[in-house]
């Protein structure tokens, strides 16, 4: 089945979805929101990174998350890259024009994670978090910049930044900082890009429950979620699928703070 003859709102569009390693994960559930709403998918992953974290790689490996989204076909594709290498964000762009002619939206969900304090932080873990978080986010989008077709409706980028505005990180300072850098950066690609009709946004999804927090850290911050729970994959999912289609034409430049009510000041 084409995208088109599998109708949705994003029936015809190429996104790329990078970071989709864990089936915990918020790419994970952002490649299958935009599938089942039509359109074809790159997605990219990179899990040596999860294999160095407390959470460890997805047992089931990239196959099996692959299969889990329904297996490799004309509407889905995968390439596995490490940002820190300069050329893979092109590569990946690159690879979804060869999968697939086009490529409308760019989904630049990817992140090394840090916990480093200003007493632990080191040179080489800035340099090396800046490259994955912030750098690699702006070669994607110079990369979809450079082969987007302005022909085509719904040019999108859909930027991840991470609350460090609202609050601070001080145990997490390469990762803090490099998201920082993302969300000031939004407003200005967006203003390079617009003219073209291609919007740029960016989400903090607040406090989503992927696997990495231990008990206690998911009780307090629990606690200062009205909700009573954390986010879901599925909560950031339906927002970047929104920010993907039609709808959200007349928004760019902004970060969207989608953190159910989150009140930190009660941690």
């Amino acid at each position: 089945m084409t995208s088109e003859q599998s109708g949705g709102p994003l029936a015809g569009r190429v996104a790329v979805v990078t970071g989709v390693s864990r089936r915990a994960g918020i790419g994970f559930t952002v490649a299958r929101e935009l599938l089942a709403a039509g359109a074809s998918v790159l997605v990219h992953s990179w899990s040596p990174h999860d294999a160095e974290q407390p959470w460890g790689a997805d047992p089931v490996g990239p196959e099996g998350i692959l299969d889990l989204l329904g297996g490799e076909s004309e509407r889905l594709r995968h390439l596995a890259a490490d940002f820190v290498e300069p050329d893979a964000p092109a590569a990946v762009v690159g690879a979804a024009v060869t999968a697939f002619g086009a490529v409308d939206v760019v989904v630049a969900n990817h992140a090394r994670s840090s916990n480093q304090t200003l007493a632990e932080v080191t040179a080489a873990e800035l340099d090396r978090t800046w490259a994955v978080n912030a750098r690699a986010s702006i070669l994607l989008a110079q990369a979809f910049s450079a082969v987007h077709d302005d022909t085509r409706p719904g040019g999108r980028i859909i930027l991840f930044t991470s609350g460090q505005h609202l609050g601070p990180m001080s145990d997490e300072i390469p990762y803090a900082v490099s998201k920082g850098a993302i969300h000031q950066m939004t407003p200005t690609l967006s203003d390079a890009l617009i003219d073209r009709g291609i919007t740029v946004n960016a989400v903090n999804p607040g406090p989503v429950d992927t696997g990495w927090a231990d008990p206690d850290l998911t009780r307090r911050v629990g606690r200062a979620l009205p909700a009573g729970r954390w986010g879901a994959p599925e909560d950031v999912a339906r927002l970047v699928r929104w920010l993907a289609s039609d709808e959200s034409r007349w928004i760019t430049g902004q970060v969207i703070n989608s953190e159910g009510g989150f009140r930190r000041s009660t941690l």
